[in-house]
Order: structure tokens, then C-alpha cells, then sequence
């Protein structure tokens, strides 16, 4: 059992047996030598404990050595594994909840420093001593950089007023030149990295092409690992290799076209690999290569030769890439693919070629230029990763991650060698500005520039649409500034007169809006210029309008190679200078800092934020301990639950041990007086302990009460998640945030209920809950004695508003209703929301209907025996209808109105396609289960018809709807199976 389980457990013994019970045996280990064990009161504070140990280790040898008592402070390991001191001897032992029962005493001799480090460990999950202990050079550097940068910003925070402080912290009122003026002080300069070479290196990188060896070994017993070692000889064969890297060059007599770039791939799985059992008998074992920008192939792929061999493969053999280093992109990745070659083979994930099948063993990528731009040279070793996303050309993963496998033991490790070209880092040339004016070209194919413009962002170019875009450039500049995207797209990557070209055009291109520019952060667009160009667009936004799109700039921060860069510095200072937008970036990071492939860089991070926002490490660390009490109380209801499935009362007792573990001094008040992490401007005053209960779900959610006091003595509930990935709920929810803004800027408010979601860590988070708001089937079997009829009442609804409104205000919750059964058609119908039943669409008692419950959408559509149960493309059921038209047949005003509603709802949505799609595409890489790649996302296209005129869309939406009112029945027969199953349960 858990440490966490065992520490409720007791607690929860304590109220019910003798009072001798609310003590716990402690070890005392002493600086002296001395240890001491002794029973502790385990409610009693830390400075409690230490006077009752003190007047004990009286009576032991030595004890004159010891000093004075203020002199010294406990240390203790944590839940979390980590070192922490316990300064703050305020805190009660059963708070504290030490990993084991072993305080030791030990000399206040640590300074602030070390002190706040203790504090950010604790508070980021991540003890600071295993960044310390990292040894690679682009983690240091960066954290010297940022630590410079958090003195500086901390040492202006202690001169600033009272009111200087709060509005730098609070206020979403700043002026952009405030912040563009913050934003100079604390970065230009301070990060920017100048380097110099000369004229031997720029001719070096004229005339080298970029050669690569490889030499292999596999060793290990029933899974072996795959180890690969450069050559002994490397002057010789570098040498040897040099004359026919000339000729290959010599060859080229002009540029070959470059292929089309491969369809975007679906997001590598952070899980930590392994090498599996590829056969009972040993198979040939190959290493495919690719050098990538983006994922356009910049070359011809290399391939090594076949090894063979039960225990061992090893490889002499040179890759070779078609491509001179000058022409080298700055953000080129190298990507490998592991794979054993096999005549037959019944695994699923085989990849056929030719009549040879390719059992895919591990991949991996990295970057071909450090970060501070030296081509890479020497020995690499790279962990592999195991997992292989679905659908990748030539199993090479240019969209996966750049960070190696930390789990190094079970991971396949790939050795690697970059001949050195001279003595001297060869760094690549800064682009020439060159200018050059469009070519002329009839207006024919200027009309042509315009349709392709306007193509949706899923949409393909071909290679003579590139090559005319890249023509008409300064066309695209002054007429579509917004069609960037697809200038970039055109360029030619591997050709450096191009990224010339391009780089000198950047300078002169107009700012594009925040929501456009969103768009160059995808990772189709990984050039550092371009995403400096963007973030700069990005530093227009307001500060609710970042709040809005921060979730998808947390997971691009995954596309970045480099920790230091341009999207880190601008969300690191415009946390630390509000501190709502600090907040949701600190849970959105830490949520996922369990995840191997970021770990390291969102704890980078984090440490960057606490350490330039010290006054909000308290707030944020009282709100992780909060969670950490809700999660331990889960796991007691979930062990109580197992042990007692079938004894009703044993699981009424299991209800009273939750109430019973709330009610204790440490619970209450850890979980009392804090900011919600579900929005940090309302303070949870007092939990309400005997409204609190737990859901009759398989993960058994915790559903929190609190009085809260700013509210007039309203209750406000949380729902507390233990098991469950709240992440695809979040995205959802922020995108209906999204729409019902962009409605509301058209002057339609549909009355959406966006509620509060945030994951908080591993399968966890919490919900809002909407008060005075019931589920269709709680209305629907309230008004009805038999379940499976109850469905079919069409007046339960309209009788239950009249139950909750009167007179006019029963007029306003049908309009109430009216406006948001819309506003949830169309946006059920465009997410292509599954899984609608009658328990996760709800009303509340001012007519207002909205969904939860968001685990399945982008049309993955439940079914049963292969058969869809859901077959309308939005719910709208007859008794809707019936409350729409106030329970009057012939109404075909209101449902007029209601119609009418829709289609303006649609139309709004389709002219903002584009944002939706490149949201959607910006989260393609945090493993949500629907969403994998750009397949799942053309879902939206579809449902927005983009490509067709708006009078074809909206043809297309009333034939859906047409379709929801003529199949409703077969929702109605959905929910009475529903509704039977429910009241069985």
C-alpha cells in the first residue's frame, strides 16, 4: 500500500480508537551520531516536535555538541521522492507526510539559495539536483541564462511600489510598449550569442558535403539493445571518403526538383523504449536515414548495408547525403529508423518493401547543428524510442521529438559519429539579403496566385504551385501577407540562395495578426526566423487573448529543438509579468513533466518561472498540496470500493472514512483557503465536508464543496480526477470558449457554458461544477416511474423550466434554451462530439443546455457489433423542439428563429476554419488518442465545408440538419437503452 494510503488509513483509525493512537514512532537522526527513536503527537507542528526532541536528546551522550536549538532544522524525504528542508516549522507532521517516518537534524547552514531551490523542487515535482546533475551543456547554459535574467527581474520587483507590484502582477491592462519595453530589458542582450568564422570555414562550407559513418553493435539476451560505434580509423577513412563526397558534388550540374514533402505524420509517443523480440531467429537488421527540415526531405534517404547475427550486428558502412553543409537549413534533423528485414512476418506494424516486409525496431532523432549553431561533430550517443506513430513514409519520424530516451537502460542506444571538417566549429554562414522584384508574369497566373491563397491549410501544393508562389513572392507580400505559410511551404530548403531570399523578405513583411501567426509556430515551419517573426506577431496579443491560446503554445514549445528560444523567453515573461497567465502556464507544464520527452525542458522552465516569480511559489505550492490530499483520499474510496463491490454498507462506511479523512485538522486546512487552480481569481474558502461525496464511476471523481465566502455564501463545487486524461476535455472546452467568443464578436451570443477543466498532473485534474444544472435523464426519469419510457416524454423537459421559472422569467429560459441548443448543435456537429447520451447533456435551471463529458471527438463516433450507435450529426430530439416552440405545435416562428440561429452560427464558424484547423494541427503532438494526425483533423474540413462557397456550405448544414430532425428517434432509442442500463446500475 502506498505511504499516502496508509498515513488516511491511520488518520482515519485515530478518530475511532484511543487516544494513544494519535501518536507515531519518529527516528531522529542526529548530527552527533545519536539517533533517537520516540513516539510524536501527529497533529503536532514541527517546532513542537523539535522541543520535545530536544529535551530528550538531553538525557543521550554528546548532547553539549548539538548548540543551540534555532541553530538546526529537520530534513526529510518526500512523497515525491525528493530532499526537502522543513524551514517552515509551522506545518504539522501529518502535512509534512514524509516518505518514511525518519526526521534528521541537521545545522541551518544552507543560505536562500538553497532554500528556494528546496522550494522549486518540491513545488515543480522535479528535485533541482537531477537538473544539477544532467551533463549536457545546453541545460546549463540556459539555466545560468535564466537564473541572470530572474535576479535582474526579482532585484526590479523590490523596487517597485505597492501599486507598480500589483499591476505588474495582476493587471491585464498593460500597455503593448510596457511590455515590448519589459520584454527588451530583460532579453535582448542577455541571450543573444555572436559568433564569428572565417574565410577558411565559409569555404568549407561551399565545397563539403555532408557525409555521415556509421558502425554498429547489438548486443543484450532476450531483448537485445542496439549499440552503434563510430570507426577506430577516422582520419583514414575521412580521406578515403573525401574523394568520392567530391565527386558526388562534381556530378551535380543543377538542382534536382525536390519531391513533394511527405504528408504530415502523427506525434511520437513519449513512453520509454525497448528493443522487442523481432523473430525466434535472427533477422538481417538495417539503419535508415533522413535529413529533414520541417517534414520536407531535403535529400534522398540513406540506408545502411544488412547486418546478421543472433547477438550481434555491426556495420562499416558510410551514409552519404546528397547535399553541400552551406545548403544546410540552421534546424535540419537527422532522423534514424531501426529495422529488421524479414521475408515473413504476421506483425501488424510491418511496412512491405518490395518482397521484403520491415519490422520496425526503434527511432530516433537529432538535430545536425548544436544550439548554439556548430554543425555537430564527434561521437553522439541517442536513446531510441520504440513507440512508432501510425502511418510514417520509410518509417522515419521527422515530427518526433529531438531529446533522447532518459529511460537510457531499456532503451536502444545509437552511437554515432560527424567527421570534423577542420579544427575550428563550422558555423553556417548568415543568408545574404538579397533583393530581387517578382518576375513578370501574366495576370492569368496572378488569378491563379489568388485561388490558391485562399485554399484551406490542409490543402496540398504541388510543385508548379510552389514554384509560382516563390515567383510571385512579393505579390504574396503585398496582396496575401497572410499566405506566409504557403510561401514557405514553396521555398526550396535545400538551396541556400533560397533561404537567402527568404530571410531578406522577412525582414520586410508586414506583421500578421496574433490568430495568423499562430500558424508559423506549426511544425511544418521550424525555421528560427520564422518563428522569431511570429513570436514578435504573437507580442500583440492582450493578455486574455494569450490566456485563450495558451494550451496549444505549451505543446508547440514540444517543436522547439532548442531550450532557448524565442517562444520560451516571450511566454516566460509574460507569465512573470501577469500572474493569471503564470498560473495556467505552471499547471499546463507541470501536468506533463511526468512525459520522458519533455521532462527535462518543461522543468527548465518552470525553474525559469519560479525563480522570477517568487512571491506565487507559496500560492502554487499550497494548491499542489491541496491535490496531493484529494488524490490520497481517491485511492482510500478506490481500495474501499475493490474490498467492498458487493456489501452495500461496508460501502457507506467506505463514504464515511472520505468524510472522516476531511474532517481532520490537516486535510481541512490544507484543502481551505487557497486559489482554485481551475481559475486563480476565486479563493476556496471553506470546504464543506458533508456535501462532499464521491461519483459512481469506474475512477470514483471526488465531488468537492466549498462555502465560499466572495459569493455571498453560495457553495462551489470541484470535481476531483484520479485515472482519467483530462487533457482532450481541456482542448475541447477551449475551443468552445473560442467559438462562443468569435460568435460574440459577431454579435451572436449562443449562451455557451464553457465550464472550468484542467489537468493538474499524470491521468488527473480537476472540473468545474455548474451549479442549479441537472442531467437530461435525471429530468427525464424524475417525470416518469418506468426508465425505458422515459425517454419518450417530450413534456418532462418543458414541465421541469416551468418547476424552475414563472411568468416572464419562463420566457427568458426558453430563449436561454433556444439560443444554446443552438450554439451546441453547431458546435457538436463541427467537433464531430460522440458518445451523446443523456447523462453528459445537461440544463440548467435558467434554461441554459450544455454538454460535458468530451472523450470522443473529431467524429469518432461509438458503435456496437461494428454498428454505429450515433447516426445524427448533432443531437436535437423532439422535446428540444417541443420546449424550442414553447410547447405549441404550430410555433414555426420560434423554431424559425432557432433554425435561423444555426445556420448563422455555421457561417461565423466557416469564415474562422483556417484558426480552428491550425489549433487542432498545434496540438497534433501531445498524445491525445483522437487525435493523431492530420486524418483526424480533416474531420473539420469536412464539417466546415472550407473549399466550397458559403451558399454550398450551408446547403451541406441543412441537409445535417434536416437529417438530426428526420433520425432523432433513433437518439431516443439510444438513451431509453441508456436510461434501463443507468437505473439497473
Amino acid at each position: 500500500m502506498p505511504p499516502a494510503m496508509t498515513d488516511i488509513l491511520d488518520i482515519w483509525a485515530a478518530d475511532s480508537q484511543l487516544s494513544n493512537e494519535d501518536y507515531v514512532t519518529v527516528d531522529f537522526l542526529l548530527p552527533t551520531g545519536i539517533y533517537i527513536q520516540m513516539e510524536v503527537p501527529r497533529e503536532a507542528t514541527i517546532q513542537h516536535i523539535k522541543l520535545l526532541l530536544w529535551k530528550q536528546a538531553s538525557t543521550y551522550p554528546l548532547f553539549a555538541f548539538l548548540g543551540e536549538m534555532e541553530s538546526h532544522m529537520f530534513e526529510c524525504v518526500n512523497q515525491s521522492a525528493v530532499h526537502e528542508a522543513l524551514e517552515d516549522e509551522t506545518r504539522r507532521l501529518c502535512d509534512v507526510r514524509p516518505f518514511l517516518p525518519v526526521l534528521k537534524l541537521v545545522p541551518r547552514n544552507c543560505g536562500r539559495a538553497e532554500r528556494l531551490n528546496s522550494k522549486i523542487g518540491t513545488l515543480i515535482g522535479k528535485g533541482l539536483h537531477e537538473l544539477d546533475a544532467l551533463q549536457d551543456q545546453e541545460v546549463k547554459d540556459f539555466r545560468v541564462k535564466m537564473f541572470r535574467i530572474s535576479e535582474e527581474k526579482m532585484q526590479r520587483v523590490q523596487m517597485m511600489t505597492w501599486m507598480e507590484w500589483l499591476q505588474s502582477c495582476f493587471s491585464p491592462q498593460l500597455e503593448n510598449g510596457v511590455i515590448d519595453g519589459l520584454q527588451e530589458k530583460l532579453f535582448d542582450g542577455a541571450l543573444k550569442v555572436i559568433m564569428h568564422f572565417d574565410q577558411s570555414q565559409v569555404r568549407m562550407l561551399l565545397f563539403s558535403s555532408f557525409p555521415f559513418y556509421v558502425r554498429a553493435c547489438v548486443i543484450g539476451k532476450d531483448t537485445p539493445h542496439l549499440t552503434l560505434v563510430h570507426c577506430g580509423m577516422v582520419q583514414a577513412m575521412f580521406e578515403k571518403e573525401l574523394s568520392a563526397i567530391g565527386a558526388v558534388v562534381n556530378r551535380k550540374t543543377s538542382n534536382p526538383p525536390l519531391p513533394l514533402p511527405p504528408k504530415r505524420r502523427g506525434p511520437s509517443v513519449s513512453v520509454p523504449g525497448r528493443l522487442g523480440s523481432v523473430a525466434p531467429a535472427p533477422e538481417p537488421v538495417q539503419v535508415r536515414a533522413g535529413l529533414f527540415h520541417g517534414t520536407e526531405l531535403l535529400c534522398k534517404p540513406s540506408v545502411s548495408t544488412e547486418s546478421s547475427g543472433r547477438s550481434e550486428h555491426v556495420w562499416n558502412h558510410t551514409l552519404d547525403f546528397d547535399i553541400a553543409v552551406c545548403d544546410l537549413p540552421r534546424m535540419a534533423r537527422l532522423c534514424f529508423a531501426i529495422y529488421a528485414v524479414m521475408d515473413k512476418v504476421k506483425k501488424q506494424k510491418s511496412t512491405k518493401n518490395g518482397s521484403c516486409h520491415h519490422y520496425p525496431i526503434a527511432w530516433v532523432n537529432t538535430m545536425v547543428f548544436d544550439y548554439r549553431g556548430h554543425l555537430k561533430t564527434g561521437d553522439n550517443i541517442l536513446h531510441c524510442w520504440s513507440s512508432f506513430p501510425d502511418e510514417l513514409e520509410e518509417m522515419l519520424n521527422p515530427i518526433g521529438t529531438v531529446r533522447t530516451n532518459p529511460y537510457t537502460e531499456n532503451a536502444t542506444a545509437l552511437h554515432i559519429y560527424f567527421p570534423e571538417y577542420s579544427s575550428c566549429p563550422v558555423i553556417l554562414e548568415k543568408a545574404a539579403e538579397i533583393a530581387r522584384s517578382s518576375d513578370c508574369l501574366p495576370m492569368v497566373f496572378h488569378i491563379e496566385l489568388k485561388e490558391i491563397m485562399e485554399r484551406d491549410p490542409l490543402s496540398q501544393l504541388c510543385e508548379n504551385e510552389k514554384d509560382l508562389i516563390w515567383t510571385l513572392r512579393y505579390d504574396c507580400r503585398e496582396n496575401f501577407p497572410q499566405s506566409l505559410p504557403k510561401l514557405l511551404l514553396s521555398v526550396k530548403w535545400s538551396k541556400h540562395e533560397d533561404m537567402a531570399q527568404l530571410q531578406a523578405l522577412l525582414q520586410i513583411w508586414p506583421k500578421l495578426s496574433p490568430r495568423d501567426a499562430l500558424e508559423l509556430l506549426d511544425f511544418n515551419y521550424p525555421d528560427q526566423y520564422v518563428r522569431e517573426y511570429a513570436v514578435r506577431c504573437l507580442k500583440d496579443m492582450s493578455d486574455d487573448e494569450l490566456s485563450q491560446y495558451l494550451l496549444q503554445l505549451v505543446q508547440v514549445l514540444r517543436y522547439e529543438p532548442y531550450y532557448d528560444c524565442a517562444l520560451t523567453r516571450f511566454l516566460l515573461e509574460r507569465a512573470q509579468t501577469n500572474r493569471k497567465i503564470g498560473h495556467f502556464l505552471f499547471w499546463h507544464l507541470r501536468s506533463e513533466i511526468h512525459m520522458p520527452a519533455v521532462s527535462v525542458q518543461f522543468s527548465l522552465i518552470l525553474e525559469a518561472y519560479c525563480r522570477g516569480s517568487i512571491p506565487h511559489i507559496e500560492v502554487l505550492k499550497k494548491q499542489v498540496e491541496a491535490l496531493s490530499k484529494l488524490k490520497a483520499v481517491n485511492e482510500l474510496i478506490k481500495l474501499g470500493t475493490i474490498k467492498n463491490a458487493r456489501k452495500t454498507k461496508e460501502a457507506m462506511l467506505t463514504k464515511e472514512a472520505m468524510l472522516t479523512c476531511l474532517r481532520q485538522t490537516g486535510f481541512t486546512e490544507t484543502l481551505s483557503d487557497l486559489h482554485s487552480p481551475l481559475n486563480p481569481s476565486v479563493v476556496l474558502s471553506g470546504i464543506n465536508v458533508e456535501k462532499c461525496r464521491y461519483m459512481d464511476s469506474k475512477m470514483k471523481p471526488l465531488w468537492i464543496v466549498y462555502n465560499n465566502k466572495l459569493l455571498g455564501g453560495d457553495t462551489l463545487g470541484i470535481i476531483f480526477k484520479n485515472g482519467d486524461d483530462l487533457r482532450q476535455d481541456m482542448l475541447t472546452l477551449q475551443i468552445l470558449r473560442l467559438m462562443d467568443l468569435l460568435w460574440k464578436e459577431a454579435n451572436l451570443d449562443l449562451r455557451i457554458v464553457p465550464y472550468g477543466c484542467l489537468a493538474t498532473g499524470d491521468r488527473s485534474g480537476l472540473i468545474e461544477v455548474v451549479s442549479a444544472a441537472e442531467t437530461i435523464a435525471n429530468i427525464q426519469l424524475t417525470s416518469s416511474n418506468v426508465a425505458a419510457a422515459a425517454a419518450f416524454n417530450k413534456d418532462a423537459l418543458l414541465n421541469w423550466l416551468k418547476e424552475k421559472n414563472s411568468g416572464d422569467a419562463l420566457d427568458r429560459a426558453i430563449e436561454e434554451f433556444t439560443l444554446s441548443c443552438a450554439g451546441y448543435c453547431v458546435a457538436t456537429y463541427v467537433l464531430g462530439i460522440g458518445d451523446r447520451h443523456s447523462d453528459n447533456i445537461m440544463v440548467r435551471s435558467t434554461g441554459q443546455l450544455f454538454h460535458i463529458d468530451f472523450g470522443h471527438i473529431l467524429g469518432n463516433f461509438k458503435s456496437k457489433f461494428g454498428i454505429k450507435r450515433e447516426r445524427v450529426p448533432f443531437i436535437l430530439t423532439h422535446d428540444f423542439i417541443h420546449v424550442i416552440q414553447q410547447g405549441k405545435t404550430g410555433n414555426t416562428e420560434k423554431f424559425g428563429n432557432f433554425r435561423q440561429y444555426c445556420e448563422d452560427a455555421y457561417l461565423i464558424l466557416r469564415r474562422n476554419g483556417n484558426l480552428f484547423i491550425t489549433l487542432f494541427a498545434l496540438m497534433l503532438t501531445a498524445g491525445l488518442p483522437e487525435l493523431t494526425s492530420v486524418k483526424d483533423i480533416q474531420y473539420l474540413k469536412d464539417s466546415l465545408a472550407l473549399g466550397k462557397t458559403d451558399e454550398e456550405a450551408l446547403k451541406q448544414f441543412r441537409q445535417k440538419f434536416d437529417e438530426a430532425l428526420r433520425e432523432s428517434w433513433t437518439t431516443k432509442v439510444n438513451w431509453m437503452a441508456h436510461n434501463v442500463a443507468h437505473n439497473r446500475s
